[in-house]
């Protein structure tokens, strides 16, 4: 049982609708980790958020899906963001999480924001998944998800995790809000929380200033990048802290009943 993991978030310039150099520069700063457990990359990190999913769209056994597996493999880390898939004739923008021996976990982006038009380029997900790696208990989210506190609500009896993970292209614009609802996420479910974002300027004239972060159970950065430059950001959780704070603090067991439908 791992009581305590080395997360490793890369905040990046993304090139627009690049895969070949997206990946190549994610290859570098991978190749400069040492000792992690989750290497965190952003939404959509190899294209920028985009809607020209029919060009961009991959299988789950084209080029990034498989570059993700070597990444994973040579660093003995696992390897998580979010990719164009197309599967039964239906396009996602899926986060992926994939492990040093290869076993792939997925989950489908539910929220899609109708404001930049994704609903119409993509389906939305329906399910919520929980990952568990070296005892830790993973639940991902992809941007707009972050709004939405329903859905990733912790329910002890069916629904429990250690770590929330947000990967984003969240605008500068709105970037407060980023920041104020990853705190309340991590605050109302007594868990870790990581939100990794990107930077730059992309070809929808959207800039992004990162404010990526690691959040304890208490809603307190543990680490956070610098804002507005390409960064990686090593943090290291403890299960037993968590733990710790959740038999001090059981704001849980008081928490309203609810079915989400």
């Amino acid at each position: 049982m791992s009581k305590k993991l080395q997360l490793d978030l890369i905040q990046a310039d993304l090139v627009w609708e690049n895969k070949t150099e997206n990946l190549k520069k994610f290859e570098s700063i991978i190749s400069e980790i040492s000792n992690s457990d989750i290497i965190i990359l952003p939404e959509m990190f190899s294209t920028g958020f985009s809607n020209n999913s029919k060009e961009l769209c991959e299988s789950m056994d084209d080029l990034t899906v498989q570059w993700m597996k070597k990444m994973a493999f040579n660093s003995g880390a696992a390897i998580c963001g979010s990719v164009i898939i197309e599967e039964d004739s239906k396009i996602y923008n899926r986060f992926l999480f994939i492990q040093p021996n290869g076993s792939i976990s997925q989950y489908d982006k539910r929220h899609l924001f109708a404001m930049a038009g994704e609903h119409k380029y993509y389906t939305g997900g329906n399910a919520q998944i929980i990952i568990e790696y070296k005892s830790w208990k993973i639940c991902p989210m992809v941007c707009y998800d972050l709004r939405f506190p329903v859905w990733s609500r912790r329910n002890e009896n069916n629904f429990n995790f250690d770590l929330l993970i947000y990967v984003a292209n969240w605008p500068k614009a709105r970037v407060n809000a980023w920041s104020s609802l990853l705190g309340a996420r991590a605050i109302e479910n007594m868990s870790y929380c990581a939100g990794v974002n990107r930077v730059g300027t992309d070809k929808n004239d959207l800039e992004y200033t990162g404010a990526s972060v690691v959040l304890d159970p208490l809603g307190n950065a543990i680490g956070a990048t610098k804002p507005s430059i390409e960064d990686c950001l090593t943090v290291v959780i403890d299960k037993e802290n968590l733990r710790n704070c959740r038999k001090k603090l059981p704001f849980q067991s008081d928490a309203d009943s609810f079915v989400f439908v």
